[in-house]
């Protein structure tokens, strides 16, 4: 026993000494900094202050930022859930060539360079670009629109390369559940919708959840494409930290910012969590 124990922490060792140097290391250096005094000469002072965290909670112009962000955020995780619900179901029934040709244009997105993705946007996206060449064409519209540097456009293309994340644990739930529940239910008289209604949605839950959460943790922190296909016209907290880190060089400030908003997607996934814990119980009863 004692030895199987010493084997154990033998092989954890090596995961927390990574979970230690490259989580909790920099995660607490940020939060000391973020009480740094701003330096004259260099990035931060010597001295403690809690002015960073003052400046940014008595000013509206960050909690108008940290709301845009929050929104956005939400909007795309709803909107790659309805995306990715069809196409994971479609997916869990596949077998064959075609798994892996639905597989290969699901990752597709991610096959492509970050850069590469938002300037292709920048390209479809342009005053007389293809997208609005073809309404005009089409008679749907009589002038170009201005899509470039807007937050629709910003939203497209984080659900654009979010998709695959919430796609592939839908359908590994969806491949969970027995067939035999839905054909039970068939046989006794259930018409498709209450099938997909009283089983198939709760019991794919447990991909929804993991899903939703990974996904609005990963448009919260996008910073990429805000920035370039938002510019400077629309304002996201990523946006903001990385100016601040590396365009003033306020380091401290830049901190506090980062722990606003991660103690923010924190207490939005805690609530999302609580909310839905008795439907994810449900499903694993």
């Amino acid at each position: 026993m004692i030895r199987s124990k010493k084997l154990t922490w033998a092989l954890a060792l090596p995961a927390l000494a990574l979970i230690f140097v490259f989580m909790i290391l920099p995660i607490t250096n940020m939060v000391e900094m973020s009480f740094r005094t701003p330096g004259s000469s260099e990035p931060f002072g010597e001295d403690y202050t809690w002015m960073h965290y003052t400046r940014i909670l008595g000013d509206g112009y960050y909690w108008g930022v940290l709301r845009r962000s929050l929104y956005t955020a939400g909007i795309v995780t709803l909107l790659c859930l309805v995306v990715s619900y069809p196409i994971a179901w479609h997916l869990s029934r596949a077998k064959g060539f075609k798994a892996v040709f639905l597989y290969a244009c699901i990752a597709s997105p991610l096959m492509t360079g970050v850069l590469v993705r938002n300037f292709g946007w920048m390209i479809v996206a342009a005053l007389n670009g293809p997208l609005n060449e073809s309404l005009i064409a089409l008679g749907i519209i009589e002038r170009p629109l201005r899509l470039l540097f807007t937050q629709s456009l910003v939203i497209l293309a984080l659900v654009h390369v979010f998709v695959p994340f919430m796609v592939l644990p839908i359908n590994n739930a969806l491949r969970n559940i027995p067939q035999s529940l839905t054909e039970a239910s068939a046989s006794m008289g259930a018409s498709r919708y209450q099938v997909f209604r009283d089983i198939i949605l709760p019991l794919s839950f447990p991909g929804i959840q993991p899903g939703v959460i990974l996904v609005y943790v990963l448009a919260v922190a996008a910073y990429v494409t805000p920035a370039l296909l938002g510019g400077q016209m629309v304002s996201y907290m990523p946006t903001l930290i990385i100016g601040e880190l590396t365009g003033t060089f306020q380091w401290p400030f830049g901190s506090a910012l980062a722990i606003v908003l991660s103690f923010s997607t924190v207490l939005v996934v805690v609530l999302f969590t609580r909310l839905t814990w008795k439907l994810n119980e449900r499903a694993r009863a």
